[in-house]
C-alpha cells in the first residue's frame, strides 16, 4: 500500500540496529466491539480506494478512543497519497501523526507510520528514528501483528548487515512471519503484503511476488497500486507484453481519476523501458515525449529513484 516503502527502508538501514530491549508491552492491536467493526470498515474502504468513507469510518472512533483513531485516519491519508499522489494528504498525515498520542502498541504503530511520513517528505534520519523507536516496542510483543510489524524492520537489518561474518541472517524466518501476518490480520494484511512483495523482488522472487499480489487482488479487485506492482514483477520475469498491457491501462486509468498524478508518470516510466526492452522504438519514442514535458518535470522529485536511476542508465530519459 505504501508507494515509498522502499525509500523508506533505505532511511531505515542509516540508523543502527536496536541495541536494547524495550520494556516488556502486554498491550495488543487486536481491537474488539465498535472499535474493531469500525477498524474493519476503514481497511475495507481504503482498499476500495473510498478514502472520503474511510476518514469517516477512523473519525467515528474518536469518543471510543482518539489514539487509535488518529492512528487510522492517517494511514488512510498515506494510502491516499500512495495511490493517488496526494501529497497534502501525506503532509497532513505526518503532522498528525507527529501530534497525537496513542497507548501501547498502537503509539509505536503510529511511530512507524510516521517514520515512513518523514522519511519520503525528505527527513531520512528522523524517519529512521521514529521507525527503530517503533520496531523496539514491536519486537518485546507477542502480539502478531507487531511481530510482523517488526520484521519488516529485523528484515532490511539483516538485509544490510547480513553479509558481515559472525553477524545472524534470520531473513527466511521473518518472510515465513511477513507471509502468514498476510493471509491472517484482518486489519493490516496490506501493510504486510506490500513490503514482502519487494522483498522477493529484491531477492529475484519474482513469481512469489506474482503470487503474493494475485492473492491480495483477490481481497481487493483491481487495486491500482497492486496492479501497477504486478506489472512490476511481470516486467522483471521478461514477460513485456502482459506488462506492457497493464501499464497501459494504468495510465489511462490514473490519467482518468486523478490527472498527471505520480503513479501515472510511474506508468509512463516503465512503458519507456519496457517498450525499450521490447524493441518497439515507435512505442517507446511515443512515451518518452509524453514524458519530456514541464508537468513531468514538476513531479519528478517524487518518483522512484530507482526507476529513474534505471531509465538514466540505460540513457531513455
Amino acid at each position: 500500500m505504501n508507494f515509498y516503502f522502499r525509500l523508506w527502508i533505505v532511511s531505515i538501514v542509516l540508523s543502527f540496529p536496536l541495541l536494547a530491549h524495550a520494556q516488556k508491552s502486554d498491550s495488543s492491536l487486536e481491537l474488539s466491539g465498535k472499535l474493531k467493526t469500525l477498524a474493519l470498515e476503514v481497511t475495507e474502504k481504503t482498499m476500495a480506494c473510498e478514502y472520503d468513507k474511510a476518514l469517516i469510518a477512523a473519525q467515528k472512533m474518536r469518543p471510543i478512543d482518539a489514539g487509535i483513531s488518529c492512528v487510522l485516519e492517517n494511514i488512510v491519508r498515506i494510502s491516499r497519497f500512495d495511490d493517488r499522489g496526494d501529497t497534502t494528504a501525506l503532509k497532513n498525515a505526518s503532522v498528525a501523526l507527529e501530534t497525537c498520542q496513542a497507548h501501547g502498541l498502537w503509539d509505536a504503530l503510529r511511530e512507524f507510520e510516521l517514520g515512513y511520513t518523514k522519511s519520503a517528505l525528505g527527513s531520512s534520519i528522523k524517519g529512521a528514528l521514529y521507525t527503530r523507536s517503533a520496531a523496539g516496542v514491536f519486537k518485546s510483543s507477542n502480539d502478531i501483528d507487531a511481530e510482523a510489524f517488526y520484521s519488516i524492520y529485523a528484515y532490511y537489518i539483516d538485509d544490510s548487515f547480513g553479509w558481515l561474518p559472525f553477524v545472524s541472517d534470520e531473513r527466511d524466518s521473518l518472510l515465513i512471519v511477513l507471509h502468514e501476518a498476510s493471509k491472517t490480520s484482518v486489519l493490516f494484511w496490506p501493510l504486510f503484503v506490500t513490503p514482502l512483495v519487494w522483498m522477493h523482488y529484491d531477492r529475484e522472487e519474482y513469481q512469489k511476488g506474482l503470487d503474493l499480489l494475485d492473492l491480495a487482488l483477490l481481497k481487493a479487485p483491481n487495486h491500482p497500486v497492486f496492479i501497477q506492482m504486478k506489472a512490476d514483477m511481470l516486467y522483471r520475469m521478461k514477460r513485456y507484453a502482459e506488462a506492457a498491457f497493464i501499464y497501459e491501462g494504468s495510465a489511462r486509468e490514473y490519467e482518468a481519476r486523478t490527472g498527471k498524478s505520480i503513479r501515472y508518470w510511474c506508468a509512463a516510466a516503465n512503458l519507456v523501458r519496457i517498450y525499450d526492452d521490447m524493441k518497439n522504438i515507435p512505442a517507446r519514442n511515443r512515451w518518452q515525449k509524453i514524458m519530456k514535458t514541464k508537468s513531468f518535470e514538476v513531479i519528478r522529485p517524487w518518483m522512484p529513484r530507482s526507476l529513474m536511476d534505471d531509465l538514466a542508465y540505460k540513457n531513455l530519459l
